[in-house]
């Protein structure tokens, strides 16, 4: 008869850690897990004002893309790439510009920061207040230059209100992006930088070939980090246009607000949240994904 080998007894201390991480887990599973869940069920019925609610199935997807819903989604890419693109450019710019060695360059990396570190709300208020055609700056100060004859109300017109969002969430991203380029520009070797320059090598080409291979890494993990924040933003569009003029700034967060909260059709908003979630998630997943594979050629430890 072959022996049988015992287990050693579990320590009452083996279950410590798990009982130190039980309020966390029921706190993600009382303030996502349960919210995601009832979401997902809702968007199968016609939820709304009406106390008697029915199961309609797959309508309100249906419905969904019946009613322009893929206009909405391609306006909320393209608003999520102009913004994106402009602030990594921009960020990188920046960067470059703070790294460089001249006298007050801390105090200029702490005046950077003021339109991300204010308030987002009193930030957007200002740029309203700017777009302004009859008391704000910049209609005035265009008009002092000759470039318009009379006031122009930027978030009256479509393209003009469309191109304004993008500028305010630009004004308030910018900053935190060129923060964290400039950390990763700090972490290249400067041996790297005299090499190249006793050599002879440019400033942009020291920049071509030294500094952007070895920030790649932090530049492609801001941008889907940046992207998945653009493309929930919300308090920008909603504080400036509320989605118009004629729904040209109505992204897919601002639709579904509207939907859902200002008609009261609890289904179909939450159909379009399931939606968002999807989008976030497939970026969720690429951004883990990139993650994964930097950490696997040492690209981040």
């Amino acid at each position: 008869m072959a022996a049988t080998i015992a287990r050693p007894a579990r320590k009452p201390t083996d279950w410590f850690p798990y009982l130190l991480l039980l309020p966390a887990l029921l706190t993600t599973l009382v303030i996502v897990a349960w919210p995601l869940v009832e979401t997902f069920r809702l968007s199968f019925t016609d939820a709304s004002m009406n106390p008697v609610t029915n199961y309609v199935g797959f309508d309100n997807y249906r419905t969904m893309f019946e009613r322009r819903f893929p206009d909405v989604i391609a306006r909320t890419f393209l608003w999520m790439s102009l913004s994106v693109a402009l602030k990594i450019v921009l960020g990188l710019i920046g960067a470059v510009l703070l790294n460089a060695a001249v006298p007050g360059r801390t105090l200029v990396r702490l005046l950077v920061m003021p339109p991300w570190i204010i308030p987002m709300a009193v930030g957007v208020f200002i740029w309203g207040w700017m777009y302004n055609g009859q008391f704000g700056m910049i209609s005035g100060m265009a008009q002092r230059i000759g470039l318009i004859s009379q006031p122009f109300e930027f978030l009256a017109y479509k393209q003009a209100a469309f191109l304004s969002t993008v500028v305010t969430d630009v004004w308030i991203g910018t900053p935190l992006v060129t923060v964290y380029f400039l950390a990763a520009m700090q972490s290249v070797s400067t041996d790297l930088y005299e090499a190249a320059w006793t050599d002879g090598a440019s400033r942009f080409y020291r920049f071509r070939r030294i500094t952007l291979p070895l920030i790649a890494p932090a530049v492609a993990t801001m941008s889907l980090l940046s992207a998945i924040w653009t493309f929930n933003s919300f308090d920008i569009i909603w504080i400036l246009t509320e989605g118009g003029p004629r729904s040209a700034t109505t992204t897919m967060i601002i639709d579904t607000y509207k939907t859902a909260i200002s008609r009261f059709r609890y289904g179909e908003g939450a159909a379009r949240a399931v939606m968002i979630v999807l989008f976030l998630s497939a970026f969720s997943l690429v951004y883990f994904a990139m993650i994964r594979k930097l950490s696997s050629r040492g690209d981040i430890r």
